[in-house]
């Protein structure tokens, strides 16, 4: 890894890391990478989003811990902290699905405000650095594009989508007052739309819906006209850009994700190409989740400026490992899908 000028010589250390939301895609993902650094984790879950089969190749790694705990209850661990992460939080959009925040909009509010000062607290009380995983959604419907971290959004607090972007501006805001008042050295990133292995099936996200879809030979489903747009980005390269980002001092908000745009109906012939899917597309306008964004792209200037990266895993070889990972989830032999 080419690491940036701007990180601390003395934070590539080994440290011993809190990461909140352990048992999730991305959280999985990053506690992988932290090991792999050399870094000792102590991962937090509930699971009532996070799935234990992200965690069970690490069963026997003696530089993982679990703590199974709800990141709105208090937190204590005894041993110095060097790190805590925070990314502990429904993140689907899906009413119709179980996990979608719209169903569970209580435990996404407590997971924004109540996680992140019990998380924020930690930290200060360890003299701990901080990383917040924020999100896109902050934007809401934006008005601007491509979306600048200046950008300060256009969201209904009150809307749909409500729970989980007012969750996370105030996580954001909690995450500047500590890091002004208290000092502590924190970190937001804003993540964008990514994909990758261990997506759950059952999330009612657009990527493993479709995959399935096409998989089972089924017509993709759009919802609304198909013309709102996303930006997906590879969970490796995500995964990246916030390694680099937790080794620096910047402390404002970098947005982290892949700047091509694509829409949900090209999006969709896609998937159904690599599926080798000839049932095409339908289109149900009437079944979306209000307050959703048409377009969603990120300016990545910052995160090119100050960390030196930016993502390079093309769309369809990202969809291609995605496919093969839920290929293998669904127990559909290869070429028999």
């Amino acid at each position: 890894m080419i690491i940036p000028e701007t990180l601390i010589e003395t934070e590539r250390q080994s440290m011993l890391i809190l990461l909140t939301g352990a048992a999730g895609f991305l959280g999985s993902h990053l506690t992988d990478r932290l090991l792999a650094e050399g870094h000792e984790v102590i991962g937090l879950d509930n699971f009532v989003t996070g799935d234990r089969e992200n965690l069970r190749h690490l069963e026997n790694n003696p530089k993982f811990r679990l703590m199974e705990q709800d990141v709105s209850n208090f937190i204590q661990v005894d041993e110095p902290l060097d790190y805590v992460m925070h990314f502990a939080s429904p993140a689907s959009p899906n009413p119709s699905s179980p996990l979608g925040y719209p169903n569970l909009p209580i435990q996404t509010l407590k997971a924004g405000a109540l996680g992140t000062y019990n998380s924020l607290g930690l930290a200060k009380a360890h003299r701990a650095r901080f990383l917040l995983a924020s999100t896109s959604e902050v934007y809401g419907d934006p008005t601007v594009h491509p979306q600048s971290e200046e950008y300060w959004g256009n969201c209904d607090p009150i809307g749909p989508r409500s729970v989980y972007d007012e969750a996370k501006r105030f996580a954001e805001a909690l995450t500047m007052a500590y890091h002004n008042v208290h000092g502590v050295r924190t970190h937001i990133v804003r993540i964008f739309n990514t994909y990758g292995p261990r997506m759950r099936l059952d999330d009612g996200r657009v990527v493993p819906n479709f995959i399935q879809q096409a998989l089972r030979k089924e017509p993709l489903t759009i919802y609304g006209t198909g013309e709102q747009t996303r930006s997906f980005c590879y969970v490796s390269d995500l995964i990246e850009g916030i390694y680099r980002l937790m080794l620096t001092d910047e402390a404002l908000p970098v947005n982290i994700g892949n700047p091509n745009e694509t829409s949900i109906k090209d999006f969709a012939l896609i998937i159904n190409k690599l599926c080798q899917n000839e049932a095409g597309i339908i289109t149900r306008y009437a079944e979306t989740l209000g307050d959703d964004p048409q377009r969603r792209q990120p300016d990545i200037t910052r995160a090119k400026s100050i960390l030196q990266w930016e993502p390079k895993v093309e769309l369809t070889e990202g969809l291609n490992r995605t496919i093969d990972y839920m290929r293998r989830k669904l127990g559909i032999p290869a070429g028999q899908e």
